[in-house]
């Protein structure tokens, strides 16, 4: 037997099987990823399949987007966010007016002196706000409801909470580690509805033919985009489609098996849904060939003794195999995955450092014969700094008023006076 090299495109030029088998008359066999077709099993015959295909769809990997400044925020929609500060204000007024309605929330303020006719209420305004985000941080306060109302609506928000922060927490590890690679297209029927990115198959080939006869309504209207391309979307061999796929937005129609082949030595590009039709390779033979039963057989053999499988990922698969990217990406969070709850804490600590200073200028206009307010500022801050102790002499306020002034006993002075 004889074996001669034929040029890779001859057989796949425009023209039938038929015709190259007349100028190749001295061949026996034809060994090629020859797809089995109709077309060409009028021309010759094919051996049983020894490998099995469908057209699929080639296409670049899309670019790890990273995750936006705020991500931290992404367990929970926009719509959520909003209802649940919503929540909050809400419950936290209604709290305030229940506990002013209640009887059970206005408390003596000094148990011990129980002449004392001054009752106090806890839940001021600022400190019902304080109770109800101190549920959502799971921190708690210093300020408990007395009463039953109040109780019965801090029971109810603490179980909101409980909900709210558990699926928020399920969700967060999954939202800040994985970078997610959102693809464009996932079918071809996500290619037939775009016309963005641009894709064709090799030019006069099996896939071509598989198109431009097909009744599909999602095929035929791909077939349609194609044709009316400029410039063309027709590569003359798959090594220049490969390659334009490489370039970007251009997705390249190719046989399975070829795909496979391509992305285990390119982990750039990826293959993208299934196959759209069902096909095999066979080697061809002059019709009436004695081969043709023998290779038959031996394909067989072959195939139940898994040898096809094994020479297929001998040189199938590439010895330095692409990365995981589900694994390896989600192994550990850099800055920008949680880089928003640093700058929640920045923005948080410069609010606390400039209501300080208000703090102290509201606090220092009520002093008597005060300093400058920068210069009784400064001063404060160097004690600060200086860190030494943590008493001082209490400020003196303005003077107090008749009614500030504490009620003296006099019958006790006298008792003390005359025993």
């Amino acid at each position: 037997m004889k074996l001669a090299a034929v040029d890779q495109n001859e057989y796949k030029k425009n023209r039938a099987v038929s015709d190259w088998q007349k100028s190749n008359l001295e061949a026996d066999i034809a060994v090629a990823d020859l797809s089995i077709t109709y077309n060409r099993e009028n021309a010759v015959d094919f051996t049983m399949p020894f490998m099995n295909l469908g057209i699929s769809i080639l296409f670049k990997k899309p670019e790890k987007k990273s995750p936006p400044l705020f991500s931290f925020l992404k367990p929970l929609s926009l719509e959520v966010w909003f209802y649940m500060g919503t929540a909050y204000l809400g419950v936290s007024l209604f709290l305030f007016i229940l506990a002013r309605l209640s009887p059970y929330e206005w408390v003596n303020p000094h148990p011990c002196d129980t002449e004392n006719d001054v009752v106090e209420n806890q839940f001021t305004l600022l400190n019902s706000f304080w109770f109800t985000i101190g549920s959502i941080m799971q921190q708690g306060s210093d300020i408990l409801p007395r009463a039953i109302s109040t109780r019965m609506v801090a029971s109810s928000w603490w179980f909101f909470t409980l909900i709210m922060i558990s699926s928020y927490t399920a969700n967060l590890a999954a939202f800040l580690t994985a970078q997610r690679m959102t693809s464009p297209i996932e079918s071809a029927a996500d290619l037939a509805k775009q016309t963005t990115i641009q894709y064709g198959c090799v030019y006069a080939g099996s896939t071509m033919n598989f198109f431009q006869t097909s009744n599909y309504p999602i095929y035929k209207r791909m077939w349609s985009f194609m044709e009316s391309q400029r410039p063309s979307v027709f590569p003359e061999d798959n090594y220049k489609g490969i390659e334009r796929v490489k370039m970007g937005n251009y997705a390249f129609l190719m046989e399975s098996t070829s795909i496979e082949y391509v992305t285990e030595r390119n982990c750039d590009l990826t293959r993208i849904g299934g196959e759209l039709d069902s096909k095999g390779y066979g080697i061809a033979t002059p019709p009436g060939s004695p081969y043709r039963a023998v290779l038959s057989r031996g394909i067989l053999a072959l195939q139940e003794s898994q040898q096809l499988q094994i020479l297929k990922d001998k040189w199938w698969k590439a010895s330095e195999r692409c990365p995981d990217d589900s694994s390896s990406s989600s192994a550990e969070m850099g800055i920008r995955n949680v880089g928003g709850v640093f700058l929640v804490l920045g923005i948080g600590s410069c609010l606390g450092a400039i209501i300080v200073v208000l703090e102290f200028i509201w606090k220092a206009n009520k002093m008597l014969d005060r300093e400058p307010i920068p210069l009784m500022l400064w001063h404060e801050l160097k004690a600060t700094l200086s860190c030494r102790g943590s008493t001082r002499p209490a400020p003196k306020d303005e003077e107090p008023s008749v009614e500030k002034m504490p009620m003296v006993n006099m019958s006790k002075i006298e008792d003390y006076k005359f025993s």
